[in-house]
């Protein structure tokens, strides 16, 4: 009797969990070909620490093949470009194209430049580990130039989005700041870290007081937070923006260094497949199904399932991507085997977002609040969970984090 075929799209959060879920039930049944453009799996939720500095790229990744059951999955590290429906196919650079019975899109995110001019040519991304890694490296070489350019653009630094990434960018970054004057010969009040953001209101996710205390510790270390001006143009070392929404006047602030941090879409492959959506997020069913088609299933970055209590999407994290992985492996198993399936639903384990190694700011459950140190170690428990739950006892105890005081 022939197997299953089963494809996954992409070996994030979402992807890896589906594939444990599968190679464990249904490891008799099914043959799964699991496709990423790394070989790697990243922790997407640490990349702001390579960026910065704090933590080098090989710390928050492993090797997707420590995962992988040869005897039920094949491997394919390729580029998806295309879903084809109709012919139940994939599209993958440079292989041969792929056929499935089920398919899990699960292609992650990209950073959304919104149209704003400049903003692709002159700000650096920050979606993965190699971005991460161009944005670090730009900045010391930067730091290296001063010291003989004398260049004072090369000791400023510019986060564009305050949102949770920027904000926890910025943390990281000035936990870096002593480090970063030491590169450049300069004392650490030369160097300049700055974040616009075109919102009012920082973190709308934490009550009040903790988006205070959150924002006093970042002024405390030096950097400068600029809200209510949006970004109209990026230019080369330059960020132009509206100074004021009722007069619309302009400046424009200079940086050697400009990251952008404003938000996240979907894959193009989802544009690029015909799908549509919005911001290449898919409005799923609530089994997590592609309405046109129950045998494909899309989850993650490239998914929108609402939430009931909210009447908007669910937010991508982790978490969630967690979640989704999970119920669409046990709806397919469910399918398979002719029987109901469930329904996906999520109950938030808590938020949290670092301002540095030791300090953060998060909601347990609904209504508790944490901040501080505790809410650092809470960070690196959810961490560590997110890490057992995709690679297992192995990948936490050489890539977890139990760098608890320092």
């Amino acid at each position: 009797m022939a197997k299953t075929t089963i494809g996954i799209l992409g070996a994030g959060y979402a992807g890896l969990l589906a594939l444990k879920v599968l190679q464990h039930k249904a490891k008799k049944d099914v043959a799964i070909t699991l496709v990423d453009r790394n070989d790697y799996h990243y922790e997407a939720t640490d990349i702001h620490e390579v960026a910065a500095g704090g933590q080098g790229p090989e710390k928050i990744a492993y090797p997707i093949k420590d995962v992988v059951d040869d005897k039920v999955t094949t491997f394919i590290q390729g580029l998806v470009t295309k879903i084809d429906k109709e012919t139940k196919t994939v599209e993958i650079e440079g292989h041969a194209t792929m056929t499935f019975d089920y398919l899990i899109v699960a292609l992650g995110f990209a950073s959304e430049t919104f149209g704003i001019p400049g903003a692709q040519e002159y700000a650096l991304p920050m979606d993965d580990v190699e971005t991460a890694k161009a944005v670090h490296e730009h900045i010391i070489n930067k730091l290296v130039d001063y010291q003989t350019s004398k260049n004072p653009e090369n000791l400023k630094f510019l986060v564009c989005g305050a949102g949770f990434t920027g904000i926890e960018l910025l943390g990281a970054m000035c936990e870096q700041k002593s480090g970063y004057a030491e590169t450049a010969g300069v004392t650490d009040d030369e160097i300049q870290i700055m974040c616009i953001d075109a919102s009012s209101k920082l973190l709308p996710m934490f009550p009040d007081e903790l988006t205070a205390y959150g924002v006093k510790k970042l002024t405390d270390q030096g950097a400068v937070i600029m809200t209510g001006k949006g970004i109209k143009e990026v230019r080369d070392g330059a960020v132009v923006y509206e100074d004021n929404s009722e007069t619309h006047e302009m400046k424009e602030l200079t940086a050697g260094t400009i990251i952008w941090t404003t938000g996240v879409s979907g894959s193009h492959v989802i544009k690029d497949s015909g799908y549509e959506a919005r911001r290449n997020r898919v409005s799923v069913t609530p089994e997590l199904q592609d309405p046109d088609d129950d045998h494909i299933y899309v989850v993650g970055d490239v998914s929108a399932v609402m939430d009931d209590e909210s009447g908007r999407p669910w937010p991508t994290t982790a978490q969630i991507s967690l979640v989704m992985g999970h119920t669409a492996a046990e709806n397919i198993i469910a399918d398979m085997a002719g029987e109901t399936l469930e329904q996906f639903t999520y109950k938030t384990q808590g938020t949290v977002c670092s301002l540095g190694n030791t300090d953060a700011i998060g909601i347990v459950g609904k209504n508790s609040q944490v901040k501080g140190y505790p809410a650092s170690v809470l960070k690196k428990v959810i961490m560590n969970k997110s890490l057992m739950e995709t690679g297992g006892m192995k990948e936490v105890l050489h890539k977890g984090r139990f760098d608890l005081y320092h």
